[in-house]
């Protein structure tokens, strides 16, 4: 008796079947689990500065910051402001350890990249994940990073390594920290491990959260004193300015 389907059967099932929507556990009908109402309400960044992706009231602006001061890194690419539903989801990725919300993202990022790819943006060589302190990624036991470069890969066929950067000062968490002692506490915090990895290229940083941009600025900075040719930003989310809403 055969009480197992045959092999072809099982795959085509496995490859039709309607995923549920983790946000609200509704069947999503789409290639990935997120329905077309809760994807409707994910708070997509619309109108930011140019350089930074900072949001702001209109569309085709720079934010006065980088008027005065351009930052290192060329542009930030990231699909939505940090807001809700989305700063739940992150923070469940980030230190609970729910990595299909984190998959989720990274696959919704992709398609983002890729749209803006057809639209004319060019294309790095190498995806940088933004290096975690070894004290923390112990604590942690992961690199959220690391993680989203590593999908991200597989979404869009650029390549990604972790051997480029490294974190050598275990600095305190920037969270809650200033723009001035966030860049103060940033200072030769990370190195360049490999730079033949970057001589030459268009290379682009990976992080989940984009909030003030000390963190891209100093490896911006260190990796265009390496030899990189351009740095690219591409995050998750954007923080608001503080104080707006």
């Amino acid at each position: 008796m055969r009480c197992q389907p045959p092999l072809k059967i099982m795959v085509y099932k496995w490859l039709n079947n309607n995923q549920s929507c983790l946000l609200c556990d509704e069947p999503a009908e789409q290639h990935y689990p997120l329905c077309v109402a809760c994807e409707a309400e994910l708070p997509w960044l619309q109108d930011g500065c140019q350089v930074c992706a900072l949001p702001l009231p209109m569309h085709g602006m720079t934010c006065g910051q980088c008027s005065r001061r351009p930052p290192a890194f060329y542009r930030v690419e990231a699909p939505w402001y940090y807001g809700f539903p989305l700063d739940a989801l992150i923070s469940r990725f980030k230190y609970n350890s729910q990595w299909p919300l984190g998959n989720l993202l990274a696959q919704l990022l992709g398609r983002w990249l890729a749209h803006r790819f057809n639209e004319g943006l060019p294309r790095p060589a190498l995806l940088l994940p933004v290096p975690l302190s070894r004290r923390r990624l112990r604590q942690r036991g992961y690199n959220q990073a690391a993680m989203l470069a590593r999908w991200l890969t597989g979404h869009t066929d650029i390549p990604y390594t972790e051997r480029a950067l490294k974190r050598v000062i275990d600095t305190p968490a920037q969270q809650g920290l200033s723009a001035r002692k966030r860049q103060r506490n940033l200072r030769q915090a990370f190195a360049v491990e490999n730079p033949e990895l970057i001589e030459g290229r268009h290379v682009a940083l990976i992080d989940d959260v984009m909030t003030t941009g000390a963190t891209a600025q100093a490896l911006a900075n260190l990796l265009l004193n390496a030899g990189a040719r351009r740095v690219d930003i591409y995050c998750l989310a954007r923080t608001a300015k503080p104080g707006s809403a």
